[in-house]
């Protein structure tokens, strides 16, 4: 079975903290799972994770969560509570894009952009990826990527850089794009950042069978880099989570013998779990 895809955000042991907030702010939203280490949520039909990492690792305004609001009044709301205490990025204004934008960091460091424009469907939050620096005109060739990857994908929408830009034929500005049923949107920048992805922004896969992990295991983790405890980080420098659905009831039958077992996988065993 294919499972929507959904990003996790790594926090320094505040993540339901975060949750709560984000949750306060969004006219859709719920918590669905809390526990010390994990809690989930959903906003305007994204699921999200939330993770406490530690210190070790902190989200990156290469990765955004893009809010279509549908109108300028609800992104005038969204953007003055979201961006109190935290930084602004691009202020609320009148681009080429959109007739009401803002780009934001909000106290939790966790990036924003946020579009008075609609979308249709139930999904309102897109997961938005940038590429910069070395990587900007790599956006044409990572959708290509990823949607030859989920069999259940398309590329929705792309938008070229203009002839005067310089870029080779055929770069991308923007695209947006459809993996396992969750829209992602991708973006590329000429301007010079001192920020790329990092482990601090992921994706989660969840996978029902040892086929599957293997498959997108082998795949998404080529010409990139494998971590523990299920991580790998693609040939983009973007990191995903391969885990398999039974983990939460194994965790809750077994505890800590699971714990123990899959702290010293990689790629995640089914098999080593339940004998665990």
């Amino acid at each position: 079975m294919s499972y929507p895809i959904y990003p996790c955000l790594w926090f320094n042991n505040d993540a339901k903290q975060a949750t709560e907030f984000y949750c306060s702010i969004f006219n859709k939203a719920t918590i669905t799972t809390s526990n010390p280490m994990v809690t989930t949520f959903s906003i305007e039909g994204l699921k999200i994770m939330g993770l406490n990492g530690g210190p070790m690792y902190k989200t990156t305004q290469a990765v955004s969560m893009y809010v279509y609001a549908g109108n300028e009044k609800e992104v005038t709301r969204i953007f003055n509570l979201l961006s109190e205490n935290g930084k602004v990025l691009m202020p609320l204004d009148t681009y080429e894009w959109s007739p009401k934008y803002a780009w934001i960091e909000d106290k939790f460091g966790n990036s924003w952009q946020l579009d008075a424009q609609d979308i249709e469907g139930e999904q309102k939050i897109i997961p938005c990826l940038l590429f910069a620096n070395k990587k900007k005109t790599f956006v044409k060739k990572a959708i290509t990527h990823y949607t030859s990857i989920f069999k259940a994908s398309t590329i929705r929408f792309e938008a070229p850089y203009p002839a005067e830009s310089g870029l080779e034929i055929g770069a991308l500005l923007f695209a947006q794009y459809q993996l396992n049923g969750t829209i992602f949107q991708a973006m590329s920048s000429t301007l010079s950042h001192d920020f790329d992805f990092t482990p601090g922004n992921s994706f989660v896969i969840d996978c029902d069978t040892q086929e599957e992990i293997d498959y997108y295991w082998e795949k998404l983790g080529k010409n990139g880099h494998y971590n523990q405890c299920g991580w790998l980080t693609d040939e983009f420098g973007v990191s995903w989570q391969i885990v398999p659905t039974c983990l939460p009831r194994l965790m809750a039958e077994k505890g800590q013998r699971v714990v123990d077992a899959f702290m010293k996988m990689k790629k995640f065993e089914i098999k080593g779990l339940e004998e665990a």
